[in-house]
């Protein structure tokens, strides 16, 4: 029988204690790439990062989502150690918990908007189910996009990011991490979709976690970190 979409995930606290990346120059030279001794993000916040390219604003997010493991210290969820846990372990946490809004959109061509917004639910079950087939339509009005029937490749970026958006709410994730969501995009297609972030993660009551270089974005978040003050850059 086809998998429903899962629960609402419970709202977690997110914490990141003593960690650190390391990383090497192109001569080969080690450096610190990211450096926090402590930061807690309570249920429900929306946090931004900000910091110039190279500045290590998508490799805090691949830390936080458990693809790349820290050079020191913990990522914790609620009380939950996720950097710890083994990699199917990590793969497992992800898929429950997290929703990943991708600068360059990651969305199939030949697949129209419903199926790309269903995406998540294809990885555990042959055929969608009624229900996750009614949540892809919603999310897809949800959006302004009144043809789920469109294929991907016939989309604008702005559509193009609106259905990346809503495939990472499909889900129902407590946490949102969004890398640079509006960088490949005009200034109205950017403002756009940044209401439309900030909006639907109000709605579902998601942590939003958001690394971008966009002023006008960034202004939004009512915490932020600037990660080229807290990256020392220095031999490890």
């Amino acid at each position: 029988m086809p998998a429903s979409p899962s629960p609402e995930p419970a709202p977690g606290r997110l914490t990141l204690e003593n960690l650190a990346l390391d990383h090497r120059d192109a001569d080969g030279q080690p450096f610190r790439l990211i450096d926090i001794p402590l930061l807690a993000i309570e249920p429900g916040s929306r946090f931004g990062v900000s910091g110039p390219s190279g500045c290590g604003k998508s490799s805090l997010l691949h830390l936080v989502a458990g693809l790349l493991r820290p050079s020191r210290g913990r990522i914790l969820w609620n009380n939950r150690a996720v950097s710890e846990l083994s990699e199917s372990g990590r793969d497992r946490w992800r898929r429950e918990t997290i929703g990943f809004v991708f600068q360059d959109f990651h969305l199939i061509p030949e697949l129209d908007i419903a199926a790309n917004i269903a995406l998540p639910a294809s990885f555990s079950a042959w055929r969608l189910s009624g229900t996750e087939k009614e949540r892809a339509a919603a999310l897809a009005h949800r959006m302004g996009l009144p043809d789920p029937r469109r294929r991907a490749a016939l989309l604008s970026r702005g559509e193009q990011q609106r259905v990346a958006i809503a495939r990472a709410l499909f889900s129902r994730p407590a946490l949102i991490l969004a890398d640079e969501p509006t960088a490949s995009l005009d200034g109205a297609h950017a403002a756009e979709v940044a209401d439309l972030l900030l909006e639907t993660a109000t709605e579902s009551g998601a942590t939003l976690l958001c690394a971008t270089h966009d002023p006008a974005l960034l202004a939004r978040f009512g915490q932020r970190l600037d990660l080229s003050r807290t990256a020392q850059r220095q031999a490890a």
